[in-house]
Formats: C-alpha cells, structure tokens, sequence
C-alpha cells in the first residue's frame, strides 16, 4: 500500500516539478516583521503550499531560520497533535518557536529550538490553523491517518521548490501526542519514495508524549493516577479490571459506552478532579487552552476543564488582522483562527491502528527514533511509552548502550534516559508536562541538541 502511494506520488511530483519552482517562490513568502517582535538577526518565512490546485487545498506553514549559520544547521519539521490542533499557535507560539505572545506584542523565548536548527511548523490536516479547502462549502470530508500523510508528504515535496537549498540538508522530524501517528506514517511514505527516488534526506524522528499503540498508552493512565494519588485503591482496581481506557475511548467514539465503563469513568472522573490539569497534574489550573490537545486521546476532558486564566493571548494575537497580513495568512471557511479546529471532520478510530511496529521498520532503515516524556502528564503518561519502546528493543534484539540512567540540565537532573543499538532512545524530561518544550523549555533544549548531534545525553553536570 505505501509502495503504491509512494510510485503514485512520484508521478505527481514528477509532473509538479514541470510548473512549480525556483528560489523566487520563497521571497513572496518572506516575513517582514511580525506586529511587536523584537530584533532579531535570523529571518522568517510563512504561507501555503498548495496540494491540489484543481481543489485548492492548502497546507499552512510558518518556518524561522536557525539564529546562527542555518547554513550548516538542519532542517527540522514539528508537528502538533490532537488530531487537528495547531503547530502555529502550540508548538511556535507557545512550546519552541522564537517568540511568545505577551500583551500587545511578542517577547523573545531564550530556549527556541531555532538556536540549533531552521525549524518548520506546519498546521496539518487541511482544516487546521490557517490550512483550508475553499471546494468544500458544505464541510469537510473525513480524513484519516493516510490522507494526512500523503498530503504531508505532498507538502514537504512543493515545499522544497519553494526552497531547494534545504533539500538535501540533514532532515528530522519533531513533534508531539498524536503526531506519534502523523510522524511515522510520514516517515515510512519518504522512505518508501525515496527507493524509488532519492529526495528526503530524513535522519531522524523525536516523539514526545506520543500515541504510539493505544491499548497501552492509554491503559497506563490507571498506573499513573494511582501512583500520583489521584485516585483510590478502589478505583484503581476498577480501572484496571472492570473497564480500562482503551475499552471506555473504544465505546465512546463507537456511541456505545457499556453501563460498567461508564459507571467506571465517572468515578475516575470524580476522584481525579476537574480541577486538576491532566497534562500537568502538579500545575495550578490555570493553563492556557492553547496547550490542549485532547481531541481523540481524552473526549470528555474538553467539557471538564475549567479555564481560568481570563485571555489566551496566542489565539488573541493570530486573531489580529494585522498579524494575519505580516503572516500572508488567510480565513478560509471560518471566522477566526482556532488553537484546534471545530471543522475537521477526522476519522477518529484511526486512534486504535498502532504506529510502534512502523517505528521499528524506520529503524530498520538506519532512522534514529527518540521517544520522550514529560513525566507530569497523565493523558500519554510515561510507562506506556517506556514500556513500548523496551519492548520493541527486545523484539528487534537491540542491545543496551547506555543503560537506564538521571541525565543532567545544568547542575540539575533532567530526567532519566536508556539507548538501544545507539538509534534508539527513551527519555523522560523531569517535571515536564505533555508540551515538554512549553514547561521545562531549557530541559528541552537540552534533550532536542543531543537528539541532533547523536549524542547520549549530558550525564553529568
């Protein structure tokens, strides 16, 4: 199936290549200056990328230059999950981009990924962010994992035309919560294409928080609330017997929630609180929406929050007229820019198909693979992950080259970390919640610079 897409693709590229390209593109897509942001040395570029121009469909993209010589850095994509929440608005405006929003204008974020790469965020599916189809009047078709990434890859592809000096600069890919599907599928569809024509140059992938195989993700919530005191002994054992996660998310997306799960989730619920974050048990409640992405991995939670901070200042500032023109961005079929889309229609089952297995085939290709965690985040906790990743190291008889071990940020402990075979790693980043780069940005950095050298991480201070 991925072959098949893969030659179907090439053909398209192929015919693409005839009427697209050159360096000019670029320049009609450059960023002046964004309204209040400070001086800065490096420059900016954002617009769309046209997938379809019969259909007209367009993926969104914002994408900054690394601060010093983006000559010699990499070229690093991010996605954000949901499915159908915004890399713009979470991932460059509030986890690792140049820049926050604050008041009027924007600040400076010291600990920006662009200090060791040239970085590209981009809002996918269409109907994310500023991404949109002008054909569907009527509402968007459902898409799934392999619509998403196809039009990922048909992204990347034109977006090289736009500018071919990155194309055959070292290439990684990033990102967080579902991107642990967007990320894989996308990586297996360019390494797939390039047997037949060599055009990604792709490195590496680092998922954080992911959802990689949903059973165990989502089942390792019970552990994790548990352990924390979230909820009882009672309770606990009611999680893990009479309905776990996975089981109550099944029946919730098929409307066909049993009296048990439901009986057992509103207990959890109760115990657990409203009051308390769930992608950051031990912060206070007042967390901007903009960092939530609880689309798929947690449906009731959307109604449960209690958002008490009196302005999101992300959404308030991509919202400004002003800043959509420095932006070249445009509303197309809503009224105003959304952290997560309430248009797209996603087939939200897509959740049950597992990503772990195609992790291993990349790594069968010679791509490294990082797997973090933020250890304060109770949607995609830690033990699932780590579980997942041992256990596909066992599987492909990858040795232990650096055992399970504290890594260091500083003079402080920055989590804990084990490497497999040197191209695969499992990392927790202390005191993290599920937007590691949001919570603990200079432990994040640290991990993303090690992450791109091939390096162990610091064990020592």
């Amino acid at each position: 199936m991925a072959m098949t897409m893969a030659v179907f693709l090439l053909c398209a590229f192929t015919a693409a290549a005839v009427v697209v390209g050159g360096p000019s593109l670029a320049e009609s897509d450059k960023i002046l200056k964004l309204p209040g942001q400070p001086p800065v040395g490096f420059q900016q570029f954002s617009g769309y990328v046209t997938l379809d121009s019969k259909r007209k469909r367009a993926l969104f993209y914002y994408f900054v230059e690394a601060e010093i010589d983006p000559v010699s850095k990499p070229l690093v994509l991010w996605l954000n999950g949901g499915p159908g929440c915004s890399s713009l608005g979470v991932g460059a405006f509030s986890e690792n981009g140049p820049f926050r929003p604050n008041g009027q204008g924007l600040v400076r974020n010291e600990y920006s990924w662009n200090t060791e790469a040239n970085m590209l965020y981009l809002e996918t599916p269409v109907g994310v962010g500023f991404s949109y189809d002008s054909s569907n009047s009527s509402g968007y078709e459902v898409v799934t994992d392999a619509i998403t990434a196809r039009d990922n890859l048909v992204f990347l592809h034109k977006w090289f035309l736009k500018f071919p000096q990155y194309q055959q600069r070292d290439l990684f890919i990033t990102g967080e919560s579902y991107a642990g599907h967007y990320i894989p599928q996308l990586a297996e569809l360019m390494v797939h294409f390039n047997k037949n024509k060599k055009l990604f140059n792709l490195k590496g992938i680092a998922l954080g928080n992911p959802v990689l195989e949903y059973a165990t993700d989502l089942n390792s919530r019970a552990e994790y609330f548990w352990s924390h005191g979230l909820i009882s002994d009672s309770t606990y054992k009611l999680f893990t017997s009479s309905c776990n996660y996975s089981r109550y998310v099944s029946e919730y997306y098929r409307d066909s929630v049993s009296p048990i799960c439901s009986k057992v989730y509103t207990q959890v619920s109760r115990e657990t609180s409203r009051f308390v974050d769930k992608y950051d048990v031990t912060l206070d409640v007042c967390i901007p929406s903009v960092l939530s992405q609880s689309k798929i991995i947690s449906p009731q939670q959307v109604t449960e929050r209690v958002d008490v901070c009196v302005e999101d200042e992300t959404v308030n500032y991509l919202n400004r007229r002003d800043v959509r023109r420095a932006l070249h961005a445009r509303l197309v079929g809503v009224r105003k820019w959304e952290v997560c889309s309430n248009i797209l229609n996603y087939e939200l089952l897509n959740i049950e198909l597992p990503t772990i297995n195609i992790v291993g085939s990349l790594i069968k290709e010679g791509i490294r693979v990082l797997v973090y965690s933020g250890d304060q985040d109770s949607v995609i906790p830690l033990m699932g992950s780590r579980a997942l990743v041992h256990r596909l190291a066992t599987q492909m008889g990858l040795e232990t080259t650096v055992p399970y071990r504290v890594w260091f940020e500083g003079q402080q402990v920055g989590g804990w970390t084990q490497e497999y075979g040197n191209i695969f790693s499992f990392a927790t980043v202390r005191g993290a919640s599920h937007e590691a780069p949001f919570s603990q940005p200079e432990r994040s950095l640290v991990l993303f610079r090690s992450f791109l050298k091939g390096n162990p991480l610091p064990e020592s201070f």
